[in-house]
């Protein structure tokens, strides 16, 4: 038979109080987002996870589609480029689900064949911006998630993600910083002062050789400095060729057209101009005219 001293019987007679305020203390503590397991791909593994982050705009509900392949291997930015195909994102079996907004982290070109593509390696993030249709209530998401997988050569693959999201779920420390991470490069609207951005512009879409010409502004100390160029409806677009390298601060692309009618395609289109450099992304948007 156990033998109480004063203590244990202290101890004995707190407890019913100890478990209350344990219980209550459980219940006072933010809710944390759900653990979200790997699904196996081709020499890859992905996965659906998210919560609640602080951003510039305050607190928002995000989640992060968090790709990892072997070495050796890429995935596509929504322009692949040359080759390759871009990801597709379909939510349509969620369920309190207003928007899901997916955000691209600065990319960077690749060899791919012979034809040069654009996207990434090793891993990504792409995060997502969610806003519930009912708020206050948890979002439901299902994910139909097609993406291509680039080595020799290039493999489609389907992923079936979910994940339920409570409003107000707080991340772990680590997948908090994954997602800031994510946060971080995916690059910003152009603002007055900042760089890089876009200086002139020049279409040539009558031409022989039909082409535009953009020049890119960077800051002068800039490495790692490049454009690319894609529209919201997917109409092709070509890869920018560098005309030379970054100097003063400048640097211009040109984008060649096989023929007048491919040119026309755009013509009268929003361009998507993402500007990448080690200094900062940042997106503006042209008018093709």
């Amino acid at each position: 038979m156990t033998k109480f001293t004063s203590s244990n019987a202290a101890f004995a007679a707190m407890r019913p109080m100890l478990v209350l305020v344990f219980g209550l203390t459980a219940c006072l503590l933010p809710a944390r987002a759900a653990d979200a397991p790997w699904v196996a791909a081709t020499d890859s593994k992905l996965r659906l996870f998210g919560g609640t982050v602080k951003t510039k705009d305050g607190e928002q509900l995000v989640a992060g589609i968090q790709l990892l392949m072997d070495d050796g291997w890429k995935t596509y930015w929504r322009n692949p480029g040359d080759s390759g195909v871009p990801p597709q994102f379909d939510w349509s079996g969620s369920k309190n689900l207003k928007e899901a907004k997916v955000l691209y982290p600065a990319p960077y070109r690749f060899a791919d064949a012979n034809s040069t593509a654009i996207g990434y390696s090793g891993g990504v993030i792409f995060p997502v911006k969610l806003i519930p249709e009912r708020p206050g209530e948890p979002i439901e998401l299902k994910l139909a998630f097609d993406f291509g997988l680039c080595k020799s050569l290039c493999i489609p693959n389907t992923a079936k993600l979910s994940l339920k999201l409570e409003l107000g779920a707080a991340l772990d420390d680590a997948d908090a910083k994954l997602l800031n991470a994510a946060l971080d490069v995916v690059p910003q609207p152009v603002a007055p002062g900042a760089l890089p951005a876009i200086g002139k512009i020049e279409a040539k879409f009558d031409s022989d050789k039909p082409s535009i010409v953009i020049e890119a502004l960077y800051p002068p100390d800039a490495t790692a400095t490049d454009l690319f160029v894609d529209i919201a409806d997917g109409t092709y677009m070509p890869v920018p060729k560098a005309l030379g390298p970054l100097a003063d601060g400048k640097q211009s692309f040109a984008l060649n057209f096989a023929s007048k009618d491919e040119a026309k395609e755009i013509k009268g289109k929003a361009l998507n101009l993402t500007l990448v450099s080690d200094r900062g992304s940042r997106e503006a948007v042209w008018k093709a005219e």
